[in-house]
C-alpha cells in the first residue's frame, strides 16, 4: 500500500455526502480546514459548508475539524457558527491529534475518516493513525 495514497477521493467537501458516510459505516469525520472546506481567504462558514455539516449531523457523523493551522480564536470563530470542534496546530502529518479525537469522543479507527486536500499531511496523518484516508481537490477560487 502507497502511504501517499488516497483511500478515496473527491471533487469537493460536498461531494462527500451523508449516504456515502452511511454506506463507509463513517460515525466520525475529522477535517482539514484551509482549502479542503473553506479557501483560505474566507473568514466565515459559507452557506454550502454549513447546509453540508447540518446534513453530516442529521445522518448522525460527528465532525472535527483538525488543522494546522494555529490561530486559536480564528479557528474557534469560524467553528463555532456550524456547530464542530476544532482542533488547531494540529501538526499533521503527525497522528497525535487524530487518535486523541478518536479516544476523546470514543470513536474506533474503523468508524473514522480523515477528509483533507493534502497527501504529505492530511493522508499521511491517517495513514499513521490508521484510519481511512478521502482526500478533495484543494479549493480555489472561481474567477
Amino acid at each position: 500500500m502507497n502511504i501517499f495514497r488516497a483511500d478515496k477521493k473527491f471533487e469537493r467537501f460536498e461531494d462527500v455526502t451523508p449516504a456515502i458516510l452511511k454506506k463507509e459505516g463513517v460515525k466520525l469525520l475529522l477535517c482539514d480546514l484551509d482549502n479542503t472546506l473553506r479557501l483560505h481567504s474566507e473568514k466565515e462558514p459559507a452557506s454550502e459548508l454549513q447546509d453540508w455539516v447540518e446534513n453530516c449531523k442529521k445522518a448522525g457523523v460527528k465532525i472535527i475539524i483538525i488543522s494546522n493551522n494555529g490561530r486559536k480564536k480564528m479557528m474557534q470563530k469560524f467553528c463555532e457558527p456550524i456547530g464542530v470542534d476544532c482542533v488547531w496546530w494540529a501538526r499533521k502529518p503527525m497522528s497525535t491529534k487524530l487518535t486523541e479525537a478518536m479516544a476523546d469522543y470514543k470513536f474506533k479507527p474503523s468508524e473514522t475518516v480523515m477528509l483533507g486536500d493534502k497527501l504529505s499531511t492530511d493522508v499521511l496523518a491517517a495513514r499513521f493513525a490508521k484510519i481511512r484516508a478521502w482526500k478533495v481537490e484543494h479549493r480555489r477560487d472561481i474567477i
